[in-house]
């Protein structure tokens, strides 16, 4: 008896299952689901060998919808959307990498054993289960087809009525919803990936002679560069801001000091929580590049991109720093850098912070010696594209700054990592994330205008922004994408050129400035530096 009881709760359970972490309450779990009385009406029906089969069938049907419930509390949590069953498995891996770097590889591989583990029992559990209560239902089929009956009218009821238990609708139809909505996003992927193709081929500044690409910023050096996760929750939330707003004005303070003037914004991230280069390629291509499958024909594309439009120029070399990367990057050629340094260029010799391979301050410092202290051996200008990776989750342990003439080749910070919080102690505490999130900002907005501060002149032009919000643990399930941008400089006509923009002075936007989609910035940057529009049409 009490193995069947066992079986009809994880039924009902996986039945009602919500796909959200929010939605997890007790009322959730003492719904009627429409899909057990109509399964319990069409067992009953059957004869025994169709019946079994059905049942186990429908049983492992049922497990795979849980898992896909899973997968969207999860998505939902660290990415802000639900799972894609089409473009999403890949991220799997990349999960999977997150983890061994954050907790070790031990732990991973425990973790995602275990996980397999609890998949297979669940797709095992869930069949049995199913089996168990059919034969039940056949053994008993009087009181079987009187209980479906009474359930059935019931639900109707109910339904009908609208009533309610702690304000969730007592009749649920919750699988069959979450099955039609599968089914409208596969669908929808598809048809986007078709539609997006077209769009891609589209592009306002696609044929534009490289003689007429940002004429106005010929001569200057140009630096792009992108902080992990620097969102507005950073600026605004009541727990993180107020750290990360003190530096923001102190570091703008310390620039005007030194003769170089900001001016900030907001613009709406395409990505949230996670999957970077999507933001990465939406600022730069000038399309809504939101996720695997955009981002994919996007690279694949000769869409010009922001970057490569100083290539084009042929006044610039270009130069891409990439602490991230640790494996082949062919996206190289759409982003035009002419040479590219990734993880394993950069001479570091010191400890890797949970997923980030080196500290900010040391990449910038590496920039400095490698690329930026050399001109150009023809004569150019430079363009750099920077991503800095010291505030990428989990936020443990923490670099800290040190004299820019003690880097030498990272083992300065052998003795900070290990004095340093570990992953497994910030993962799981809400509040300790939040606070550690905002100290990494901290650090690598102080380490970037440090570097700039120290090793900029009057050719120099900043440009930073996020690329993404933090994870909704850290920003709240309802923030905004909204991430800010600065353009930073010294010499006052970059900054003239943009004033019809309305930003706010200084690092820190106001709470008011204008909020541009992400994927406008390149073509308001090129206008406003004297780009001429010869659109390419698809």
């Amino acid at each position: 008896m009490a193995v069947t009881v066992l079986a009809a709760a994880l039924v009902i359970a996986a039945l009602v299952l919500p796909n959200t972490v929010v939605g997890l309450r007790p009322a959730k779990f003492v719904r009627i689901p429409a899909e057990a009385v109509i399964g319990a009406a069409v067992m009953l029906a059957l004869p025994r060998r169709p019946r079994v089969v059905l049942a186990a069938v429908s049983g492992a049907a049922l497990a795979a919808m849980t898992v896909l419930n899973l997968l969207d509390m999860g998505f939902s949590q660290y990415l802000g959307r639900s799972f894609n069953v089409v473009l999403d498995w890949s991220l799997l891996g990349d999960a999977q990498s997150y983890l061994e770097d954050s907790l070790g590889r031990t732990a991973t591989l425990a973790a995602t054993a275990g996980l397999i583990v609890v998949v297979l029992l669940l797709f095992v559990l869930l069949a049995l289960s199913m089996v168990r209560l059919s034969n039940l239902l056949a053994r008993h089929t009087g009181t079987a087809t009187r209980g479906t009956l009474v359930a059935g009218v019931v639900w109707i009821t109910c339904s009908s009525l609208g009533l309610q238990i702690a304000g969730v609708p007592i009749a649920s139809d919750r699988t069959a919803a979450a099955l039609k909505i599968q089914a409208h996003r596969v669908a929808d992927t598809l048809r986007d990936e078709a539609e997006f193709r077209k769009v891609a081929r589209v592009d306002a500044f696609g044929n534009t002679p490289g003689a007429q690409l940002v004429p106005d910023l010929r001569g200057k050096d140009m630096i792009f560069t992108f902080i992990e996760s620097y969102g507005r929750s950073a600026i605004e939330d009541p727990i993180i801001a107020p750290g990360v707003d003190r530096t923001l004005d102190e570091r703008t303070a310390a620039l005007a000091k030194a003769g170089f003037h900001a001016r900030s914004g907001w613009l709406t991230s395409a990505t949230y929580g996670g999957s970077s280069w999507l933001g990465h390629s939406t600022t730069m291509s000038g399309l809504w590049v939101n996720n695997q499958q955009r981002y994919r024909t996007v690279m694949a594309s000769d869409h010009l991109s922001l970057t490569k439009a100083f290539e084009k120029t042929g006044d610039f070399d270009t130069v891409g720093v990439m602490p991230g990367v640790q494996k082949a990057w062919p996206e190289q050629s759409f982003y035009g850098l002419n040479k590219v340094y990734n993880a394993f260029e950069l001479g570091y010799k010191g400890p890797k912070f949970s997923w980030s391979t080196m500290p900010d301050q040391y990449a910038l410092q590496q920039y400095q010696e490698r690329v930026h202290s050399k001109k150009p051996a023809d004569g150019k200008a430079r363009m750099s594209l920077l991503i800095l990776t010291s505030s990428h989750q989990p936020w443990a342990p923490i670099p800290k700054m040190v004299g820019w003439d003690q880097l030498g080749d990272g083992s300065v910070f052998k003795g900070i990592q290990a004095a340093g919080n570990k992953p497994a102690d910030i993962i799981a505490d809400t509040t300790r994330s939040r606070q550690e999130y905002g100290k990494s900002v901290q650090y690598s907005v102080t380490a970037l205008t440090q570097w700039l501060e120290r090793y900029g002149d009057k050719d120099t032009v900043l440009v930073f922004l996020g690329d993404h919000q933090p994870i909704a643990r850290v920003s709240g399930n309802h923030a905004s994408r909204d991430v800010p941008v600065a353009i930073v400089a010294k010499d006052p006509k970059v900054l003239d050129k943009i004033d019809g923009w309305g930003w706010t002075d200084g690092l820190r936007p106001a709470h008011d400035a204008p909020v541009w989609k992400m994927s406008a910035f390149r073509d308001r940057f090129l206008t406003a530096y004297g780009s001429t529009s010869h659109p390419k049409r698809g």
